[in-house]
């Protein structure tokens, strides 16, 4: 039997594929392609304390081997996702994870008291919707002239802190590739209580309309994704993996089962997909098949057994 599963703390992980956040929405359309239950879990949708109409104008952007987003953190907000998605998020069998982003620290805060709550409030009517929240950290300070938290790791510490304090979920923290030391930014969390790391967020990038005389995107610059930006997210990946003791949830252009494993060797317990999903709207399943074939053709009987030999 060949044993796909994994674990960070106490949520298990049918199988490694996680669907990254802002990518597979809560899974609803997606679900009409294939069972999202047979994914190892879904990172929804990147949510605020309030709504957020996000950005205007062009939001996303082909690139050679990967594309640009500038989505701006479009979301209902964490109180109409609790009483609209939760419902459907009860009934799905796989791990569910909010991506919770903020603009300032009170924000994050607010945030995840509400989430801690409705999680309270679900166990003792016998139901969970949330296994885990992912604290992403890559928000621009709103009171620190737009910095995000992520690129320092005191600004970041404050925000752990804060949100270790008021929640008992597991909690995974989605660090900046633009962090100053992305190992001391993990190191960090793991002393304030995270539960595990994700990485990497999207890297910076632009692109110029050169007709128009202008960037195609009205914020200027826009997160890159895909392929291109996979040996940069291997690497950090590595890096990170070796200097913590808590799982890393590995992401950055993965469109293979051989990525997959590729992250695995470099240490990370599961592994998020991301712009895939837009490339083929059955990622998670084709991912699914193509890792079961990969594992049994190498006689890997369990990712434990490859999991950070590099």
């Amino acid at each position: 039997m060949t044993n796909l599963s994994a674990k960070i703390g106490n949520v298990h992980f049918k199988n490694p594929i996680v669907m990254a956040s802002g990518t597979f929405g809560f899974g609803h359309e997606y679900g009409k392609m294939y069972d999202v239950s047979t994914l190892g879990g879904i990172s929804g949708k990147g949510l605020t304390l309030h709504p957020k109409a996000g950005n205007p104008g062009i939001r996303v952007y082909e690139t050679a081997s990967g594309m640009l987003n500038s989505v701006g953190l479009e979301n209902p907000g964490i109180e109409a996702f609790l009483a609209k998605e939760c419902p459907y998020w009860e009934n799905l069998d796989t791990v569910r994870i909010v991506n919770l982003g903020g603009g300032t620290l009170e924000d994050y805060v607010l945030g995840a008291e509400l989430i801690q709550q409705d999680a309270d409030a679900r166990q003792r009517a016998g139901t969970t919707a949330v296994d885990m929240i992912e604290l992403n950290i890559s928000c621009p300070n709103v009171k620190e002239g737009g910095i995000a938290f992520g690129i320092k790791t005191p600004a970041a510490q404050e925000v752990v802190r804060a949100v270790r304090r008021v929640t008992q979920l597991p909690l995974a923290v989605k660090l900046s590739p633009q962090a100053e030391d992305i190992a001391v930014m993990a190191q960090m969390c793991e002393a304030e209580g995270a539960d595990a790391v994700s990485l990497i967020n999207t890297i910076s990038g632009m692109k110029i309309d050169v007709r128009k005389r202008s960037s195609v995107f009205n914020n200027l610059y826009a997160g890159l994704s895909g392929p291109a930006i996979k040996p940069v997210a291997l690497r950090m990946v590595h890096q990170v993996s070796k200097n913590v003791n808590i799982p890393v949830m590995g992401m950055g252009g993965i469109t293979s089962a051989t990525d997959i494993i590729e992250f695995i060797m470099a240490g990370a317990t599961v592994v998020q997909v991301g712009t895939y999903n837009f490339m083929n709207l059955r990622a998670g399943s084709t991912l699914a098949d193509e890792l079961l074939q990969f594992m049994e053709e190498e006689k890997i009987g369990s990712l434990d057994e490859i999991r950070g030999i590099i």
